[in-house]
């Protein structure tokens, strides 16, 4: 006999990604050139929310106050945020031609990794649905 499941007050839906930056004013021009973004807000000077289609938003975040002691954040260093697409290859030959450094070439004509300029790893996605 399986155990019934708790109710609980946390909802199960993302409510945003929070990616580390180092540069808010930086970070907040080139994600808003790579993906096409068109205002969001800045908040307490060190957070900006980007205005992103679908359930979860992005944040980008200077994150004061997890930096150690000579002011170092880390980055993703593995993709953790997937981007969607509807063409791949268009995509790919986008960030190309913004200088955006390209980690892998385009697998199984569906994903490829690439770096922010803080250096996290993300991925770009067909879009399936």
């Amino acid at each position: 006999m399986s155990t019934p499941i708790k109710k609980t007050p946390i909802k199960n839906r993302i409510g945003g990604v929070f990616l580390p930056v180092r540069d808010l004013e930086k970070a907040k021009n080139w994600y808003s050139k790579m993906l096409g973004l068109e205002g969001g807000e800045i908040y307490f000077g060190h957070i900006y929310t980007a205005p992103m289609d679908g359930t979860a938003g992005l944040i980008l975040d200077t994150m004061p106050k997890w930096r150690d002691k000579n002011g170092n954040i880390s980055t993703y260093q593995v993709p953790s945020i997937q981007f969607l697409t509807d063409d791949i290859y268009a995509s790919y030959q986008f960030l190309k031609e913004n200088n955006v450094e390209l980690i892998t070439d385009i697998e199984d004509e569906f994903y490829f990794v690439f770096k922010d300029p803080d250096g996290n790893l993300l991925m770009i996605c067909k879009d399936l649905s």
